[in-house]
């Protein structure tokens, strides 16, 4: 019997706008991040939040994403050839904003050039946002130039566990604003929450028992509407008790180095072990 790796990596750990703001650059702003995310390997620099579940065995890799954003073939370029991933196997979206369903049209590179097509697996909610703002992809016949486009198969989920490729899904379903709602995804004993700004209860117990936890934390000291902030996600992860937690969608309020040294006293102090993410971030599942 064959033994089965499997392995998170980071694509992307950043807002919609990515960190640095673009603004911070041409403004001969002081901003210490930004000014730092032009470095090269600085962990500041963030593409948007998104996830590769990469499953190993001795003889295939699967691959698959959680969302695809607007920077995905950034993060593709960059990851994709030292991760060894050849083929896109499977496509699972949180929410249909464009930070991350933004990079549907680049997923043609794959559809085009080495293999046939590409399962979405999306909420029809989602489905009805991506209808409006790829309407070419999700119906192929009002295409209107003689190129080809991503050919993408849309599978319809609901909060009901999901298998993709052998590996089941638990969606996590959390507010991401007052009125809006966003998945997360429970692979194992591995919790992933990107955009949250908060959980409701029934969620929370199907997060419980999960040894590695992401959340959302978009800054540090001030809240917001539709996101958790660092203080926030923190409380969650003290009342969920897992063995270690990473928080992920940060801003250019978060430093990567600071706010580490801050998250190292506080994992002390709680005996989990908490930090920021990265692009680029490799984590055994």
């Amino acid at each position: 019997m064959s033994s089965i790796n499997k392995e998170i990596v980071f694509l992307g750990t950043g807002t919609s706008e990515g960190v640095p703001r673009v603004s911070c650059l041409t403004n001969d702003s002081n901003c210490k991040v930004c000014n730092d995310a032009v470095k090269p390997n600085s962990k500041n620099r963030r593409l948007n939040t998104s996830i590769l579940l990469k499953i190993k065995d001795e003889k295939n890799q699967k691959n698959i994403i959680v969302d695809a954003g607007k920077f995905f073939y950034q993060s593709a370029i960059k990851l994709f050839p030292e991760h060894n991933v050849k083929s896109i196997d499977a496509v699972i979206l949180t929410h249909a904003h464009q930070d991350a369903a933004g990079g549907f049209d680049d997923l043609r590179d794959w559809t085009n050039n080495t293999q046939s097509s590409i399962p979405i697996y999306l909420r029809d909610t989602d489905l009805e946002v991506v209808k409006k703002t790829f309407y070419y992809l999700v119906d192929t016949s009002k295409i209107t130039s003689g190129g080809t486009v991503a050919k993408l198969q849309f599978k319809i989920i609901n909060d009901d566990k999901i298998n993709i490729l052998g590996q089941d899904f638990i969606p996590l379903n959390v507010n991401h604003g007052e009125n809006y709602f966003a998945n997360g995804y429970r692979i194992d004993d591995f919790s992933y929450i990107s955009d949250c700004s908060y959980i409701p209860k029934d969620t929370m117990k199907k997060i419980e028992g999960s040894k590695i936890i992401v959340l959302d934390a978009l800054r540090q000291g001030r809240k917001h509407k539709s996101h958790l902030s660092l203080e926030e996600s923190i409380e969650l992860i003290l009342e969920l008790k897992p063995k270690l937690a990473y928080f992920t969608d940060a801003c250019h309020d978060i430093d990567h180095n600071d706010t580490n040294e801050f998250l190292e006293i506080i994992s002390e102090k709680t005996n989990i072990k908490m930090q920021m993410a990265f692009d680029g971030l490799s984590i055994k599942i």
